[in-house]
């Protein structure tokens, strides 16, 4: 059965950084990244990492983030610098072997992880 766990969460003040990871129980897909969501607000994309070389970042979060992977380790990273309140959320690791399908409904997800920002 195929695992995506979450783990890095946690609460921090402003400014502060976390990391978060994503370890795969089997090996890592071609594309993985992180979705979060807040109640009352749209799924945010927020990063991806595809073919371990190609990355993206939602604007909100360019030149604050960056996402990596160890293949060996089966793991994806999201480092997250110079955090914002409005980074307050439940990340969602999520993987899938096509771009446009994780771009829309990825075939696996994590457990989600909270993220709390204070002023």
């Amino acid at each position: 059965q195929v695992q995506l766990v979450e783990s890095g969460g946690g609460s921090v003040q402003a400014g502060g950084s976390l990391r978060l990871s994503c370890v795969a129980s089997t090996s890592l897909y071609n594309c993985m990244g992180w979705f979060r969501q807040t109640p009352g607000k749209e799924r945010e994309k927020v990063a991806h990492i595809c073919g371990g070389v190609n990355t993206y970042y939602a604007d909100s979060v360019k030149g604050r983030f960056i996402i990596n992977q160890d293949t060996a380790k089966r793991t994806v990273w999201l480092l997250m610098n110079s955090l914002k309140p409005e980074d307050t959320a439940t990340y969602y690791c999520a993987g899938d072997s096509s771009l446009s399908r994780w771009s829309q409904s990825p075939r696996y997800w994590g457990q989600g992880t909270q993220v709390t920002v204070s002023s």
